[in-house]
């Protein structure tokens, strides 16, 4: 098998008629690759996508690029074309250059838009700015960048455009996320967990129907929520969130950004301590069992 592409996280391989994800332990925070591998993430990311895959083919009727789990860390699925400009409302079979994010309660890099003032309460349906960890009216619905070097939001007519989307697409997009999302509540809700917000990614295979493509609903691309603790007024972060919040308390994330902001070098990331390294370990092995309510 060839290496077709090298990902923050993942490695992709050509398999001729389909691809080879192989889910590596590396881990990413705000678009840099830390400089230590964290145990048991690639497996638990590989193991928890393919259990959603599976769910939302089954019970939901959507579309999955999902064939099979080869190992506990590799997974294959079918291929798409990739074009990393940007598609054609004419093509079929192709990755969208779009990250779907949808939003549930105020919480990570909205609460900071929303502090400057980039996202007002119209943005969100809201008559009042909510606080942090406040559950949103209705959903919120962002798109990214995929391909760039960091993330950046876009409107729909950009994201349109970059997508090679229809604006119905676009739509249908995302309800598909809302119809998913209704449903991971509804099966984490079981086992004590909230499932905040989330990202996905699609192509588009023949006849352009929308298939979900890449991971969702782990630990990794999604935000859950301890339920006991928020309903007594505290958060407490199942995901790669609290690695975030490591950076965030060390003052990292807040150079990173004023360097971003004014087109500096950006600081290096450095590695996380070896207690954070092993709790966030644990924490994917945990999380796995929970979301799935599949043994380790």
């Amino acid at each position: 098998m060839e290496l077709i592409r090298k990902g923050k996280v993942k490695d992709v391989y050509d398999n001729g008629n389909t691809l080879i994800f192989k889910f590596s332990d590396r881990i990413s925070v705000f678009d840099k690759i830390i400089p230590v591998n964290v145990p048991n993430k690639g497996e638990s990311v590989c193991r928890t996508s393919a259990y959603w895959f599976d769910f939302v083919q089954k019970n939901l009727g959507i579309k999955t690029h999902f064939l099979s789990l080869k190992a506990n860390n590799e997974m294959e699925v079918r291929k798409y074309r990739v074009n990393e400009s940007g598609g054609s409302k004419h093509w079929i079979n192709f990755l969208i250059p779009l990250e779907f994010v949808m939003r549930h309660y105020a919480a990570g890099t909205l609460v900071d838009r929303i502090k400057s003032g980039k996202i007002k309460k119209e943005d969100l349906g809201m008559n009042h700015i909510p606080e942090k960890g406040e559950k949103l009216d209705e959903p919120f619905f962002e798109m990214t960048t995929k391909f760039e070097k960091t993330d950046r939001p876009l409107n729909f007519r950009e994201a349109s455009e970059i997508g090679g989307l229809t604006e119905e697409e676009v739509y249908k997009i995302r309800d598909i996320i809302a119809k998913i999302d209704r449903k991971i509540q509804d099966e984490v809700g079981k086992r004590g967990l909230i499932h905040a917000d989330g990202k996905k990614e699609f192509a588009l295979g023949d006849g352009r129907e929308i298939i979900i493509v890449d991971t969702f609903g782990t630990a990794d691309e999604d935000r859950f929520w301890e339920m006991q603790e928020y309903e007594n007024g505290k958060i407490v972060e199942l995901s790669k969130e609290s690695v975030r919040k490591y950076y965030r308390d060390n003052g990292y994330y807040d150079r990173l950004y004023e360097a971003r902001g004014k087109g500096e070098k950006e600081p290096d990331i450095e590695a996380l301590p070896k207690n954070i390294i092993e709790s966030t370990s644990k924490l994917y092995r945990t999380m796995y069992e929970r979301i799935t309510g599949q043994n380790w």
